[in-house]
């Protein structure tokens, strides 16, 4: 570890810092909760199954940042409050400390809502050239199967390790690229939200094609990812995510019918699969 990662920790995790570290952990674990229960409440009927139409631009973003809040920013307890104790050991009024946090969460955000704008213009671009592509019971269940055994794949890649090993050790990051300020925090949140982006864009991907607003499965990739960026060793969970990818990657593309916690598109009025 360098000499500056060292004394960062050391600030980090001085006396009296760790209150603050724990009031911004309550504050995401608060705001999750509130961000699931919206998603409960206002999503649990909008789900129309795989292969599916997304909304419209503005309803998609509204809840893309909803799913943001509900499945990131969980993961994200080290990295905050990390960064909280480190903003706080720097003195300066307490407002001004919560203006910068929420600066860095907020340069966080926009790296995925940049990645949200690709993936739906990137779904828009198919769906344009052909909707038998995204038909579920015609080719769409190939696909869904696709992006599922890539997204294993993924789990076990150089890549992925390397961009995890940053989600899960911030301090080293903190002191080679610490910025001053709000502009500053901000710019480090989006750094971090475009190397946590290369971490986990392969099983946000699979909520595009198991359908976007899927509870089941948001669920579930909430939990592998606060698993392997949270827990101790969590890393070593990356073989047995892939494993869990790839057999379901098959499932889906073999017998769709017969996975669970997946909406049949042709019970929905809206699915694509009712122009053919």
């Amino acid at each position: 570890m360098s000499h500056g990662s060292c004394q960062f920790r050391a600030t980090a995790f001085a006396p009296g810092r760790l209150m603050s570290v724990s009031g911004w952990s309550i504050t995401i674990v608060a705001v999750s909760l509130v961000a699931w229960l919206i998603a409960l409440v206002v999503m649990a009927d909008m789900d129309h199954g795989p292969g599916t139409p997304l909304h419209a631009l503005p309803i998609f973003l509204i809840g893309w940042v909803l799913m943001l809040t509900a499945m990131m920013l969980p993961s994200e307890l080290t990295y905050v409050g990390a960064f909280a104790a480190l903003v706080g050991a720097r003195g300066g009024a307490p407002a001004a400390h919560a203006r910068t946090v929420l600066s860095f969460i907020a340069g966080y955000g926009l790296a995925w809502v940049g990645f949200a704008l690709a993936a739906y213009f990137l779904d828009a671009a198919i769906r344009s050239v052909s909707y038998e592509t995204i038909s579920w019971y015609r080719s769409g269940h190939l696909l869904a199967g696709c992006v599922l055994v890539i997204a294993g794949l993924y789990q076990v890649s150089s890549l992925k390790e390397i961009c995890l090993n940053h989600c899960r050790s911030p301090l080293a990051d903190f002191a080679r690229y610490w910025r001053e300020g709000d502009l500053g925090a901000a710019a480090l949140g989006a750094r971090h939200g475009i190397v946590c982006v290369g971490c986990c864009w392969a099983l946000m991907a699979v909520m595009f094609v198991v359908g976007a607003m899927n509870l089941a499965w948001m669920a579930l990739l909430t939990l592998f990812m606060f698993a392997e960026k949270v827990l101790p060793h969590g890393q070593k969970l990356a073989l047995p995510i892939a494993s869990f990818l790839l057999v379901m990657g098959f499932w889906i593309a073999i017998s769709p019918d017969t996975v669970p916690f997946l909406k049949d598109p042709l019970l929905s009025g809206t699915s694509i699969c009712r122009t053919f």
